[in-house]
């Protein structure tokens, strides 16, 4: 039983995504960005954006309680997945990654406060 287990604990890391190099912590820091839009956690509700839980790896549009914009419905219908190379190029520069969403915030510029942010929004799924 102990070495099913082990052998199936080594093939769920293996399988499992690798996500950037990013503190978790240093990203919950980020995220404090985009609190006023966005929220995370047990009793998240949507704001002017969606709640993140569960976002990373997730189908794009995938908050049934939410209105997205028209841009993002059509990337979600053609299958975008908001996985670590989409939401990198996503919070770097939204409008130049979806023209027309309704995110107003210009992106992050650091590279690093990007893997973090990632990487902290990883620990709610």
């Amino acid at each position: 039983m102990l070495k099913k287990l082990s052998i199936g604990l080594l093939t769920l890391a293996l399988a499992a995504p690798a996500l950037a190099d990013g503190d978790a912590d240093k990203g919950e820091k980020v995220f404090r960005k985009c609190k006023a839009c966005h929220a995370v956690g047990e009793n998240a509700k949507n704001k002017v954006g969606p709640t993140l839980n569960g976002i990373i790896g997730a189908a794009a549009g995938a908050n049934a309680d939410f209105k997205y914009s028209d841009a993002l419905t059509a990337m979600a219908a053609d299958g975008l997945i908001w996985d670590e190379e989409s939401m990198t190029a996503y919070l770097t520069k939204p409008k130049e990654f979806m023209e027309g969403t309704k995110m107003s915030f210009a992106g992050l510029r650091k590279e690093d406060d990007i893997e973090n942010v990632i990487a902290y929004l990883a620990t709610f799924n």
